[in-house]
């Protein structure tokens, strides 16, 4: 199967990565999805999503690409886990990849900021007043650093500091960010359709 199909058969969902610093080794850690949090394409990634295909594809069988693309593997994710908040990541780029290389400059620049998931629905129900997307279960099938975040509510962390980043901006803010952003999607893709 061509890699171009492959990417259309699969969805993927961004969330931001806020770095203070990346371990010297190019290893970093923090929450590639945060569950009940409602993201800008009106999907909401429920408690226990991902725990059947973490169980059938373990830490080794989830890819770590740049921007989806099967053909740019970066590194190796070393943990993946589903916890109170969300699911959890801690990976570490591959020395000697030349694109390793330039996303490790990238995310200790603060040019690249945002993690996003590959996966499949494989059980959803929504809310008709809503119009919201409950994921039940996904089968993933890998995490990808990324340029655009989809959920702004995840957050990641170091692996040296091991403890949530405190949110520094006011709520008020993100939320008005948030319905700007759900604003400029509607008009580009007005039907709604996977990007």
């Amino acid at each position: 199967m061509k890699a171009d199909r492959i990417q259309r058969r699969f969805e993927r969902k961004h969330v931001d990565l806020v770095l203070d610093e990346v371990e010297a080794d190019g290893t970093f850690s923090g929450y590639a999805s945060v569950f009940g949090a409602v993201d800008l394409g009106k999907d909401v990634v429920e408690p226990g999503a991902f725990g059947r295909s973490l169980q059938k594809r373990k830490v080794g069988g989830i890819r770590m690409l740049y921007q989806h693309d099967p053909a740019q593997p970066i590194g190796v994710w070393t943990e993946i886990r589903e916890d109170r908040r969300g699911l959890f990541v801690r990976g570490r780029l591959t020395p000697g990849v030349r694109r390793a290389q330039e996303v490790l400059a990238l995310l200790r620049g603060g040019a690249l900021d945002g993690l996003s998931i590959g996966f499949r629905a494989a059980r959803t129900r929504r809310d008709p007043a809503s119009g919201i997307r409950r994921i039940v279960e996904a089968d993933l099938w890998e995490i990808s650093v990324v340029t655009f975040p989809m959920q702004p509510a995840a957050r990641v962390e170091t692996v040296k500091a091991r403890r949530p980043k405190t949110a520094t901006t006011d709520e008020s803010g993100a939320h008005q960010l948030t319905r700007a952003i759900r604003h400029a999607i509607s008009i580009i893709n007005p039907k709604g359709r996977s990007l």
